[in-house]
């Protein structure tokens, strides 16, 4: 009877560390897709991308932009379209950082950018992106903003 009970806790732990490795190994696999998708969003402008956009951005996004200003799924569409370049130059993550919370993440990093006609034409912005799993699929449903001021050197 012993051996049976002592059996039965091995199985369980067996099954607990496999579970435990599958989880981990589906986290990564989504950290790695956010990760990648943070750094096409940033340099969809550039390109005029709106293919990523739409792939990344939930239907019920709301982002705030470094003005204040509220933005949506469709309108963020329709800039980068419009933008292919004529704007942005280039735009580039730095670095990211994701922290899950069962289906939701929460994607913080920077990005630095180049404007063709703005002032400053050079900048950096730091945000959060929130991720959430709906139907198999990650996306952002809620983004801020904010232009990092520039460091003038001494």
């Amino acid at each position: 009877m012993r051996n049976l009970a002592m059996l039965a806790v091995a199985a369980a732990l067996f099954v607990a560390i496999f579970v435990a490795k599958g989880q981990d190994a589906e986290q990564a696999k989504a950290e790695r897709y956010i990760k990648e998708g943070e750094a096409a969003w940033a340099e969809a402008g550039s390109k005029g991308d709106a293919t990523t956009v739409e792939r990344i951005l939930a239907d019920d996004f709301v982002g705030v932009a470094p003005n204040g200003s509220l933005y949506s799924k469709a309108t963020e569409m329709a800039n980068t379209r419009n933008d292919h370049g004529t704007v942005t130059v280039s735009n580039h993550v730095n670095d990211i950082n994701v922290r899950f919370y069962g289906d939701t993440a929460v994607a913080q990093g920077s990005e630095t950018w180049e404007m063709r006609n703005a002032n400053p034409k050079r900048g950096s912005y730091v945000w959060t992106d929130t991720w959430v799993k709906r139907n198999g699929k990650w996306q952002v449903v809620a983004a801020e903003d904010l232009t990092v001021p520039a460091i003038e050197k001494k």
